[in-house]
């Protein structure tokens, strides 16, 4: 399991399009083996990001309801990460 990828499942507000996108971004990096990938495979990387995105958005869609929130925070909710990203 990748670390990096925490539960969307359950979070109150349910989990953000930037969410899911950086969760699909994580799991495609982890499976490729790459962090920023040459120009020659941008578009299937991209591609797969988006699929795999669109795939958590059904899923997510999908599952019922949890009965407690997940027991991590997503990092696009904690503060440092939030200004990482936005400054």
């Amino acid at each position: 399991m990748c670390r990096n990828i925490t539960e969307l499942r359950g979070l109150e507000p349910p989990a953000t399009a930037d969410e899911v996108q950086a969760a699909a971004r994580q799991f495609v990096r982890k499976i490729s083996g790459l962090r920023q990938p040459p120009a020659t495979v941008d578009e299937a990387f991209e591609t797969a990001v988006r699929e795999v995105a669109a795939s958590v958005h059904r899923l997510l869609d999908a599952l019922p309801a949890r009965r407690q929130p997940p027991s991590t925070v997503p990092p696009l909710r904690r503060p440092e990460v939030r200004a990482r990203v936005t400054g």
